[in-house]
Parts: structure tokens; sequence; C-alpha cells
């Protein structure tokens, strides 16, 4: 069980009604009660008084009370949309830590913000992990708008095109308005310039409305550097541990528990108060913890329960590289119990496969044999030596499901990270960007689109940041220099602080309706239309699944069956046709995908609709090329 101290503090049940609060149940930051009544609730031992100053109203002064650390109270006359800030006894004031809406951005007062709101989708209960087709995207760069709103006019495509989920970069208030959101430093509050907290409910409103669940990728690892006022409160952060961004966050020293209830809480609103449907834990390696019981096992277990007592399916999906199997075993397994993952090692064997480059840490999947290895085992680094981590990396995936990885291509830091943001499809021919993604949705595991891929989004996507402090900004001029060194890359990186730079990440939407960019969208919409119906495509099970390399270790051979149906796909990732003898299951096979076929832009398929295997068959397969049969 959790500690009594943290899970007693937890954001308000979802049927509690809010004018029946105490002080002492107050959430954190304020919470609008009705009738013009506003609790205010802040954690900050390090004030020995606070009041909080309505600034929208001649700067009226109202005091807390303090209670074991908490100031706390509950003010009259301060209806929704008032700006308020905290002051300390010596005349400091600052915004709320856990505000929920920075409508002048994060060094200026916080707005009280009314929990209201006109849901349309009474009837959706999520979608079960298995089923998510997820689609990553950028909410600033998704559409000329970079609004909520603006995505809102791209849903019925996505929806077109098969995706199922979409997938939110940050969207905690983050300085200025370009921003690729991990600099957030007010974690409850929605960034301003992407609509705020209205405008992220009537988009997960309109997601639900059209069967897509909505992911939401959260920062508990850090927080940025400008705006962030959290040490003038209380000790968040502790420097017993640094992570990349410096002193990391407090999850297992003194008063510790009360920084729980505040990531805690955090989590549990996005999903009460508007209806998200996951969380994507950004870069759990930097969270430090060495306490019996984790955070992240903490928080996996009050999300699971918050969507039980909701009736909702809600997921926990980390991002690691430490390719350790216990944060998504169960806790019966003496794991954290998060419920998936993201797998690099998917993509960067598929990129080395595709590329030939092997540089900084792709280093560690030379080989076709790599790529076999993750369709087979989930993790390629899982307890054998790393050439780039100079040690033993990672632990078996045997006890994992396959349905606990998500795959993909090419994501914002596979793109992003790149030298001049280059897409997957600038770096290899048409014919191999189509077998990338025959590789990634035909996987046994949970498929995931970048923004644009599904096109061959020809802008790059660029890293961006707006801060306002010039000795910042020249900080992370020099820090994108240095993060690569690794990498045989040339030193042409675009201006992380220039507004062109974030103007040139901007989608073309108009290109899936033209040329080859069309032809490229048809494809995706087939591979993801044939993973639904196929039941041994969307049987997830890699008990059920036989990957082998055939044809002199050039080509793979993919065999996945649930029960007397089976599916069976051969990628030849070589630059020349190559012939394979594949052991086939007795029957007559069906042939529903030829990569190379006209129809897909290739140079024409030469294979029958329809082959009887005895046991064996071979067929020739084009370069750079994918074929899918069914039974």
């Amino acid at each position: 069980m959790p500690p009594a101290t943290t899970a007693q503090k937890l954001t308000t049940p979802p049927n509690r009604g809010l004018a029946n609060l105490t002080m002492s149940e107050l959430p954190l930051g304020a919470t609008y009660l009705g009738d013009g009544q506003t609790g205010f609730n802040v954690w900050a031992p390090k004030a020995t008084s606070l009041e909080v100053v309505i600034a929208s109203q001649q700067n009226r002064a109202v005091p807390l009370d303090r209670i074991d650390g908490y100031h706390c109270t509950i003010a009259a006359d301060v209806p929704p949309g008032t700006r308020y800030l905290f002051r300390f006894p010596d005349g400091r004031q600052w915004p709320d830590p856990a505000s929920r809406f920075q409508p002048e951005g994060v060094h200026k007062p916080s707005a009280v913000v009314a929990s209201e709101f006109a849901w349309t989708d009474s009837t959706w209960r999520g979608l079960p992990l298995a089923e998510y087709v997820l689609y990553e995207l950028h909410v600033g760069v998704f559409t000329p708008e970079g609004t909520f709103d603006g995505v809102i006019s791209q849903l019925d495509a996505l929806v077109e095109l098969g995706i199922t989920a979409i997938e939110l970069m940050p969207l905690a208030q983050f300085p200025g308005r370009r921003n690729w959101g991990y600099d957030g430093v007010h974690p409850f509050a929605v960034q301003n310039s992407y609509g705020g907290p209205l405008g992220l409910k009537r988009l997960v409103d309109a997601a639900h409305v059209r069967g897509l669940a909505v992911v939401l990728d959260v920062v508990y690892n850090h927080l940025g550097p400008e705006g962030n006022y959290f040490n003038e409160y209380a000790p968040y952060f502790t420097e017993r541990y640094h992570t990349p961004w410096g002193a990391a966050l407090n999850f297992d020293g003194p008063n510790s528990d009360e920084v729980r209830r505040f990531f805690l809480s955090n989590a549990l609103e996005w999903i009460t108060a508007y209806y998200i449907d996951a969380l994507r834990l950004d870069a759990i390696h930097a969270i430090v913890d060495e306490s019996a019981f984790p955070f992240l096992k903490e928080l996996a277990a009050a999300v699971r329960a918050r969507g039980e007592e909701l009736g909702r399916h809600v997921f926990t999906i980390a991002e690691s590289n430490r390719n350790d199997p216990r944060h998504i075993l169960s806790a019966q397994q003496n794991g954290f119990g998060l419920d998936a993952q993201w797998n690099d090692d998917f993509e960067h064997a598929l990129r080395v496969a595709l590329t030939g480059n092997a540089d900084g840490y792709y280093c560690d999947y030379r080989g076709l044999e790599k790529l076999a290895k993750a369709f087979r085992d989930g993790f390629v680094l899982d307890g054998g030596y790393s050439s780039f981590y100079r040690r033993r990396h990672g632990a078996p995936a045997s006890a994992v499901r396959a349905g606990q990885l998500v795959v993909f291509s090419q994501n914002h830091d596979q793109v992003g990270n790149r030298p001049c943001g280059e897409r997957l499809c600038h770096d290899v021919d048409f014919e191999s960007a189509k077998l990338a993604a025959a590789a990634v949705i035909f996987s046994a595991s949970i498929p995931l689109l970048f923004m644009g891929e599904e096109y061959a989004e020809q802008a790059p996507f660029l890293y961006f940041v707006s801060h306002s402090d010039p000795a910042l900004l020249e900080a992370v001029r020099k820090g994108r220099r240095e993060e690569f060194v690794d990498f045989e890359w040339p030193d042409t990186w675009p201006d992380p602080c220039s507004e062109q730079t974030f103007d040139r990440s901007h989608l073309n939407h108009a290109l899936r309706f033209d040329g080859r960019h069309a032809t490229m969208w048809n494809y995706y919409q087939e591979l993801i239309r044939l993973r639904k119906e196929q039941s041994a495509l969307w049987n997830l099970d890699k008990n059920s699944m036989n990957v082998e390399l055939v044809s002199d270790g050039e080509a793979i051979f993919v065999l996945r069956m649930a029960g007397a149906d089976g599916a069976a796909m051969v990628m030849n990732f070589a630059d020349h046709d190559v012939d394979a003898t594949l052991e086939l299951p007795c029957g007559i096979w069906r042939r529903v995908l030829d990569s190379s076929d006209v129809q897909w832009g290739g140079p024409g398929s030469q294979l029958a609709r329809e082959t009887t295997s005895s046991g064996n068959i071979r067929v020739q397969i084009a370069r750079r090329s994918a074929l899918v049969w069914v039974r």
C-alpha cells in the first residue's frame, strides 16, 4: 500500500462535490468552489506566512493559514479568471507552483480556472491498449494556427488514416511561445499560446467523439530553468542526485512525501479534469529514487485506481533508456506496474538496417540480426555488453508482453535531435521508407507514427526555444552542439532560438494530396487497415510468432499465428532483389501487400495473388520491400 501521508492528500475524488470541501481537503493551487469562493492551498514550508495577492482586484491581500507546511484559505469574491500571486513576508511574490493557467506567461500572475465544461463524450470509456495506433504531434507546429483548435481541424483526417490515439507533446506552461514542451515550469497549467485549459478540453472532447484516445506527455524528471520558482516555496529538489538538467527532483529524501503528492496530484488531474486516457512519462531513467516504494510504482497504482473509479481505460507509458523490464512488469512480478514503454531499440536497429549508419549510440545495432531480435524479443540490449555504454546494459524482456512495447521508425527525439531535423524520408529512398512503415505497423507491438510521416512530410522538425534570458539562450546553443559529440554529424545546427527555426518546422498537410505524398498516405492507410482486420496481425503475442533471417541474412521473415489464421511477412533490406525459401505452414496463402507494387509507387510486383504451401515456398523479393501473406 502507498504511504498514507501521500495517498490521503491526493486530488479530490471524482465524485466529491467541491462545495463540501474543508480547508484540509483543498487540492493544491486555486480551486473554484462556486458562489464566488476560491480555495487556495500551497506547500511552502520555507515561508513563515503567506498572503494571496488578488492582482486583478487592486492587489487585495488575503492572509493564508499555515498548517503543517501548507498555507491555505477560502477567499470570497474570487471568481474564475481572477489573477493572483503568493506574497512572502519579505515582499517577494511569485506565481502559484500549482497554477492551472498562466495567461501572461511563466513570470506573471496565475489565474483561477473554473472546472465546468460541457463535455459531450459521456459514453467514452477509452480503448484497450492493444488497440492503440499512436500518432505523436506537437501542437505548436502541427497546424498553421499552432493551437488545440487547429489540431481539431485535422482529427477527421487522422481517423480516416486509421489512427486510434493521438499523443500530445508536453503542454505544461513553458517560457514564450516556442518550445518542445520539456522546459515546462508550471506542471498543472496548460500552455497559454495553445489555447489554455478550455482549448485542451475542447480537443479531448472532439477526439473522444471521433473514437480517438488522447495521450499526454508529462515531465516528472525535471523542471525548466526559466520561471522555475519552486525552490522559493519548498525543497522540491535535492543535491544528493543530479540529472542532465541539474539537481534532481526529491522523490526519496526528507520532505519527499509532499513532492510526491504534487506530482501524483498532477497526474490524476490530467485524467480526472481533462479526461486524458494515458500519460507518457518522459525519461524516467532521470527520476532518481532509491526508496523501497518508488514514486513510479506509486504513480502507476494511483493512475490505475483512478481509472477504475472512473470506469475508464487509463494507462501509463514510460520512456526509458535503461531497457529494464521491471518498469512494466506487474507488482505481483516485483515490477513497478507501468503499462507500457517506448522501445528505442527497435528504431535504432531499423535505422541502422536502412541506412548503414552506426555512429553514436547506433553502434550497438549493426547487423540485421539486431532488428530480428527487436522483433522477436523486444530489447536488443538485454544484458550483453554495449560498446556505447562500455558495459553490460539492459535485462532480458522475456516476461514482457509484445503489446507492452511502443515501436516507431521516428519520433520527436529521433528526428529533432538530428543536425537539421531530418525525417527518415530525407535519409532513405521511397522504397526504404515504405519498408520502414511496414516493419513498424506489422510488428507485434504498439505502433507509433510521428506527425507527417504518413505522407512523407518535407518540413524538418527542429529543436526550438524562446527563452527571454540571453545567457540562457546562449547556453542552449552551446548545449545542442555538445550533446551529440559522439555522432559524426556536421556542425550545422540551426539556431534553436530563432523564430525561423520554429517556422520551418510547421507541417504542410496539403502535401498528402499530391503525387508520391498521396501514395504514401494511402499506403499507410492500407497498412493500418490490414493490421486491424487480420487477426494474426493484431494478435500482440510474441509467443505465437517466429522470426528468422533468410536469404543469407539479407531479409527477415516473420510468421505470426492466431489459431488457424496466420500472417507471414518477409522484409528485404538488401539493395538488390533476393531469393528466399520461407517455411510457411501448409495451406493457401493470399498476398495482401507487396510494397513494390505499382499501386504503391514501386517498380511492380511479380508475385501471384495466391500461393499454395506444402511446408515451404520459394519467392523472389524486390529490393527494399515488404511482402505480406495471410491464411
